[in-house]
Formats: structure tokens, C-alpha cells, sequence
């Protein structure tokens, strides 16, 4: 990859329904943006079964599939598409562990873990983990835009 097309990197992160309730929002894109990326598209939706379905597919035969699913559905989520260099090896750093419980300190999902009550589904923020599922994760939730 040369110097041009990893400053043009791009990444789908979705705010999650626990993200949104808790307020979240704006402390979350002040630090991907204090991290100097930049933001490309954002809308709030109510995601469908379908589009979340597609989206999760990797874990569909997971026995939490169907409690993520539901939990996705318990509320709006905010789904964007940020660029920057290194942007998706980064932002996964910056996120934390998947399970908020062992996300470090310094991270979104460390610096907002409520404790052992909160379950690992309820992990505030979603993050493509590859080039290859950011540009199919950013095509499912912007059709017909061209980033």
C-alpha cells in the first residue's frame, strides 16, 4: 500500500444502542477526530433485522447471535465512515477489547465499562477489523454512495 492510499484508508464504525443511551456520542467522535481522522458520512438510523443480519454474518452460527441481534434492535444506532492513515488497525486499538471486561484503560470500551453487569454485547462501539470488511460493512450501510 503506498503513502497516499494509507492516508486515504477507510473504515465503517457504528455507535452502538448502549452508546447512544449512555450519551456517548460525542466524546466518541472527539477522539476519533482528536486522532485526526476524518469523518465522511454519518446517520442515525433504526437498523432492520436484515441489514444487521448481513452485517453479523460471520457469527451467525455463534450461540449470542440472536441476543446481539435483538440488542442491536433495542435502538437507534450511528453508523459512519471515517478516513485517515492506518485508520482501521488504529481505531480497533482505540476501541479496546471486544469484551469491554478485558478492554484496557485509555480505550473507549475500557473508559466505559460499567461493570460485570454490563453484558459483552453492550460493548459501546463497533469497528470494521479488515480493509476487505470495511468496504463490504460501508456498502451495506451506504448504498449508492461512493467514498
Amino acid at each position: 500500500m503506498n503513502e497516499t492510499s494509507k492516508q486515504k484508508e477507510q473504515t465503517f464504525i457504528m455507535i452502538k444502542p448502549d452508546g447512544i443511551e449512555r450519551g456517548l456520542v460525542g466524546e466518541i467522535i472527539q477522539r476519533l477526530e482528536k486522532k485526526g481522522f476524518k469523518l465522511l458520512a454519518q446517520k442515525m438510523l433504526q437498523a432492520n433485522r436484515e441489514i444487521l443480519v448481513e452485517h453479523y454474518a460471520e457469527l451467525k452460527k455463534k450461540f449470542f447471535f440472536e441476543e446481539l441481534i435483538d440488542f442491536m434492535l433495542s435502538g437507534p444506532v450511528i453508523a459512519m465512515v471515517w478516513q485517515g492513515e492506518n485508520i482501521i488497525n488504529t481505531t480497533r486499538q482505540m476501541l479496546g477489547a471486544t469484551n469491554p471486561a478485558e478492554a484496557a484503560p485509555g480505550t473507549i470500551r475500557g473508559d466505559f465499562y460499567l461493570g460485570p453487569q454490563q453484558k459483552i454485547n453492550e460493548n459501546v462501539c463497533h469497528a470494521s477489523d479488515s480493509p476487505e470488511s470495511a468496504k463490504k460493512e460501508i456498502a451495506l450501510w451506504f448504498p449508492k454512495k461512493n467514498y
